[in-house]
């Protein structure tokens, strides 16, 4: 009798294989549910870490708009080298076009950012050429009472950009 206490004992210490494998399973729903999140914050962090990179163009554009009040069509225009001199560790051309700079992801950005372009686009005031330039990113709308200037070539998926970057809903 006091065997088989001991066997009963001794069987009910532990998990059983399906116990063991029901956690397993909950475990892997809850990590295929944090991925894609996850995945958006590490495209979303590479373009906000991509964005400062277009300093370079700023500059030598605002220049040219105070030196000629209109805006440069090309690199060669802005005084800057060709777009695929232009480069960074997401980056892998930086091209100048009306004013507006696109910026084309490469090199080590992440695979669903590969070839995207985002645009960052002058915005002024037409009738004051005072008022410094505003650069709009991507998608989002100029302030009011600014035109922006060149096209937006933008094709990063909207969910990807950075807020500041998105086009928001109008105002109520």
């Amino acid at each position: 009798m006091i065997k088989d206490w001991k066997v009963m004992v001794m069987r009910q210490i532990g998990f059983s294989a399906i116990e063991m494998l029901a956690v397993l399973a909950v475990m892997a729903i809850l990590a295929a549910m944090a991925i894609p999140s996850y995945q958006s914050k590490i495209i979303r962090e590479q373009i906000v870490a991509a964005i400062p990179f277009a300093d370079t163009a700023k500059e030598p554009i605002s220049a040219y708009r105070k030196a000629t009040m209109a805006f440069p069509e090309d690199n060669k225009e802005a005084g800057l080298p060709d777009a695929n001199k232009i480069v960074s560790n997401q980056i892998s051309a930086l091209v100048v076009e009306g004013g507006a700079i696109h910026m084309t992801f490469g090199n080590n950005a992440h695979n669903l950012l590969k070839d995207k372009v985002l645009s960052i686009r002058p915005a002024i005031v037409e009738d004051a050429p005072i008022v410094p330039i505003a650069w709009v990113c991507g998608n989002a709308a100029p302030p009011d009472g600014m035109a922006v200037k060149g096209n937006n070539k933008t094709n990063v998926p909207s969910a990807y950009l950075p807020l500041g970057c998105r086009q928001l809903p109008p105002k109520k």
